[in-house]
Order: structure tokens, then sequence, then C-alpha cells
């Protein structure tokens, strides 16, 4: 019997989303300082004579087990054949990640360096899996080094916000690009750097679903360093001075919204 292959899919998070153009095929030109979390989907990957899919946990239900589904995708791309057993943690639609993750998972787990952006924007970083500022339509990628791990909580109402309405509403396609970023000076100067920062899509994603207004609210509660939203919504996050903070500030948000998916993590 052929040994399975373990691959964990951690969260991304856009720290910044700044929209700085539009090609001529419709594709946005973005600008975003991207890390990813220590929680994410998890895959077992059995290799075999035909593709097949299970998939478990809390966010199972909706996923496809097919070829809609980008870790299925991912596998094909590597010429890989098996069974793909997704143990699915992370909501779907949220901004964090999800499918790319997965598949960038399976395409690094396989070793393969085929062309990820066939699967999508967010394929190449979540393939690549470590901070980077990512531009272009998601291919150019510049890995940062921070030397230290930011405590964050990640909030999901339980929304969704289709991520092509978003770019649809935006005023402006044509954005300032973010200038360097400081990776000296510790976590102080990289917090007063983000916070001149934009995610020139939180605007348009709290227009068409207000509880994020509410969960941003919510978060400046706890008096972070900052909150924003990742990516195209609708998961919003906040980063704090110490992991510990994080930790008691993620129960208490969680007591107050028990409908809220609310998670504490580490952002690397």
């Amino acid at each position: 019997m052929k040994t399975p292959i373990e691959a964990f899919a951690p969260a991304k998070i856009n720290l910044t989303l700044h929209v700085t153009g539009q090609r001529a095929d419709g594709y946005h030109l973005l600008d975003s300082l991207v890390v990813f979390a220590d929680l994410g989907d998890r895959l077992t990957l059995t290799p075999g004579p035909k593709m097949s899919m299970g998939i478990t946990g809390p966010f199972a239900d909706g996923v496809p087990c097919d070829a809609r589904n980008l870790a299925w995708r991912a596998a094909e791309l590597a010429d890989w054949t098996g069974h793909i057993a997704l143990d699915k943690q992370l909501p779907h639609g949220a901004g964090i990640g999800g499918g790319s993750s997965d598949a960038g998972a399976v395409l690094r787990a396989l070793g393969s360096n085929a062309d990820a952006l066939q699967l999508g924007a967010d394929v190449p970083v979540c393939r690549l899996a470590r901070a980077s500022r990512m531009s272009g339509i998601g291919e150019e990628l510049a890995p940062i080094e921070f030397g230290e791990e930011i405590g964050a909580i990640l909030v999901n109402p339980g929304v969704h916000v289709p991520t092509p309405a978003m770019f649809k509403a935006l005023e402006s396609k044509q954005n300032p690009a973010m200038p360097d970023i400081p990776t000296q000076g510790g976590l102080g100067k990289l917090m007063h750097w983000l916070d001149q920062q934009r995610n020139d899509l939180q605007v348009p994603a709290i227009s068409a679903q207000p509880v994020m207004g509410q969960v941003l609210s919510a978060l400046d509660a706890t008096n972070p360093y900052l909150s924003r939203m990742s990516g195209s919504g609708a998961t919003c996050f906040a980063l704090y001075e110490s992991p510990e903070s994080a930790k008691f500030h993620a129960a208490q948000l969680q007591d107050l919204h028990p409908a809220w998916w609310v998670r504490a993590t580490l952002l690397r």
C-alpha cells in the first residue's frame, strides 16, 4: 500500500489589499501583504488508480467532492490520482483562502511546479504559504521576513460576500500601491505602517453585508493594534501585542457573539 501524504492548508490573511488597476481582459491588478495563520484545513492524499474525494469537518456542507473542487483540480494539474480526504475547518467563501489554500497545499505536498495561477489568483501565494507581497494578478510574489509571529483574532459572521460583486462595486480601480514594507524595527513599526494601508474592497463589502461593520466595531472595542477585513470578506481580523491578549479577547467575543466564528491565531 502506498503511503498517504499529509498536507496542511493554512488560512490566508490579506493584511492589506490595494486594487491598483484593471487589465483589458478584466483581471484586477493587486498589491497585497499576505500572511498565513496557524489554523486551517487538513488533507490526506492517498495514491490510487482513480480520483475520489471525501470531505469532513464543521464546514463540509456544500463543498463539492468532484472536479469542481480546487484541491481535486490541483491534483489533476500535478498529474496525480488517488483519494483526497479533506478536513474542512475553515469557512468557505470567507476571504481567507479556503479552496485556494487547499489547492496550494496539494501542489506543495506533491512537489508540483505546475502553473498554479491556472487555478486562481490566490493559489500561487497559497502554494508558497509564507508571508509575501503579492502583486500583479497574483503571480508576482516577494517573500517577506518579519522575524516574529503576530497574535491575531479572526472573525467571520457567517455571511457570504461574492468577490466579483465587490470588485464591480469599487468606485475606483486605479488606486495607489503600497510603499515599501518595513521588515526591521519590530512589531510596532510594522503596525504603524499597516495602519496607513488599506483594503480597497472593505467599503463595498460592508455596504453589501452591514454585519461586517458590526464585526469591525466589536474588534475595535478590544483595543487592538489594528482591525480590517481580509480579502474580499467576510472574515475580519484584529492584531494584538501578544498571543495571550488575542486569546483573551477571542474568548470574550465568542461569548458575546456565539453565532460568529471566532478564532485566536498566530500569523506568520
